[in-house]
């Protein structure tokens, strides 16, 4: 609930944080995804004390009811969280966002440890996971002041651009990249509703696992490659460089780093997890083996996908995201329904997630060309 809820908390505004030329602009709209958060949290509540116990019965999630009033808590943590961490890629203060990303990592795993150890419940995790964005929200902030001498969302110049013309100005991000973000959040944890429902708890815990291994090299690398090169492409447009070959570079980088690491799954997926966590967990190296195909092309695809906003194309983005949610959706149900087995609507959902992961690279090295030709011309 939280994977697909926090992209909308804040509209997707902060990431319009990294846009603006001037940093009085830049700290516009990080009060203003703030406060939109702020509000989605308040309304999200009044939703949940309304119509909780209905929710729950429609999601077959009535086991975390006790827990359901810590969602619109962790989407306000979260957008914290976001704007810091856009902030930091603005300034690139890459160390800042590393060294508290390696405190915040211990101190949330010694947390986790030790509590466990004498409480090994699940509660203890939920609880410790929400204090754990605000604590590295909190963290990164202390950063931000260190460097710049001054709060994040502090006092702006007096001729400031008010926040309602920021948002006018960015209004792509909540048009086009909000819809976008919120579909692709339901779409990539789909498959574990469906295999709950269609195969048992068991065969979803096979792909949360299988996911959470094949997406260690995307979040380390890939993100920090996304979070580098965004204020870096952005630069470049402004300086009217080529983008296309920063583009296409940038991708092949990742290409060369991922192939061998994504290769070896490929082909001996089903062995390493068996040997690693047990021959009860097999299942999920063959899940793997499929999944491996398409989070190779994802891993590759975080430079064309940072710079959709330079190129100023999220409504072509979103609309991409519609069509490629759908396919994957029909990949699963054709898995499930026709085929009647999970190895299948896995096979079919990773397969189609890979060849809509290329065209959008395709499309989007194509789209920086044509705005490469515009600006010469």
């Amino acid at each position: 609930m939280i994977a697909v809820l926090t992209p909308i908390a804040a509209l997707t505004y902060p990431i319009a944080i990294v846009l603006p030329k001037e940093d009085d602009d830049a700290r516009g709209i990080a009060s203003l995804s703030m406060r939109i958060a702020l509000f989605v949290s308040l309304l999200v509540t009044l939703i949940l004390l309304v119509g909780n116990d209905k929710i729950l019965a429609v999601l077959n999630a009535e086991a975390i009811a006790k827990y359901i009033w810590l969602v619109p808590l962790v989407m306000l943590f979260a957008t914290w969280l976001q704007v810091a961490q856009q902030w930091l890629i603005r300034k690139k203060q890459f160390l800042v966002t590393a060294r508290v990303t390696v405190s915040k990592t211990i101190i949330s795993s010694i947390a986790k440890a030790a509590i466990g150890w004498f409480h090994p419940l699940a509660s203890v995790l939920i609880v410790i996971t929400t204090i754990d964005n605000a604590l590295y929200a909190f963290l990164l902030n202390i950063g931000i002041k260190r460097k710049d001498g001054t709060t994040l969302l502090g006092k702006r110049a007096s001729n400031r651009t008010s926040l309602r013309e920021l948002a006018k100005r960015h209004k792509d991000f909540p048009l086009y990249r909000s819809p976008i973000a919120f579909v692709n959040a339901i779409s990539q944890h789909l498959p574990v509703l469906l295999l709950a429902a269609f195969s048992g708890a068991a065969s979803a815990g096979f792909f949360v696992l299988a996911i959470r291994i094949l997406s260690i090299p995307s979040e380390i690398i890939g993100r920090s490659v996304g979070s580098v090169f965004y204020p870096k492409i952005n630069e470049a447009a402004h300086d009217g460089q080529n983008l296309t070959h920063l583009i296409v570079k940038a991708t092949l980088a990742l290409a060369a780093i991922g192939l061998v690491p994504y290769a070896v799954i490929i082909v001996f997926g089903p062995a390493l997890f068996s040997f690693v966590f047990g021959a009860e967990w097999v299942e999920a190296g063959i899940y793997s083996r499929w999944m491996a195909f398409m989070l190779f092309f994802m891993f590759i695809n975080k430079p064309a996908i940072a710079a959709i906003p330079v190129l100023d194309i999220q409504k072509g983005y979103m609309l991409f995201g519609f069509i490629n949610a759908t396919i994957k959706i029909a990949a699963l149900y054709v898995g499930f329904v026709i085929f009647k087995t999970d190895t299948e609507a896995i096979a079919l959902f990773s397969v189609f997630g890979a060849l809509s992961y290329i065209i959008l690279i395709i499309w989007i090295i194509l789209s920086s060309k044509r705005k490469t030709t515009v600006e010469v011309n």
